[in-house]
């Protein structure tokens, strides 16, 4: 297994868990910066008011993209148990 297939596969394995965690992360950035601009159009400083919204977005887009984010990953997988021979050389 040379450095090419470790790093062919690292490459892939970063680039999927980027893709299935971009949904929730831009939500709850798009949430936050929403909530941000409230308490300062409101002059509310309450700091554990954006929780609540962020993790109904965060699970709004879990459940929205459920199904994608499985289909990405078991496609990974397969992907991957299926080149282990190539991968080993043997």
């Amino acid at each position: 297994m040379g450095f090419d297939a470790v790093s062919g596969i690292t490459h892939e394995a970063v680039k999927v868990a980027l893709m299935i965690s971009a949904p929730m992360l831009l939500g709850a950035l798009f949430m936050g910066i929403l909530v941000s601009l409230f308490q300062a159009v409101t002059q509310i400083n309450e700091q554990t008011l954006s929780f609540i919204p962020k993790i109904l977005v965060i699970v709004g887009a879990l459940a929205i993209c459920a199904p994608w984010m499985t289909d990405t990953l078991t496609t990974f997988t397969r992907d991957l148990i299926v080149s282990i021979p190539s991968v080993v050389g043997r």
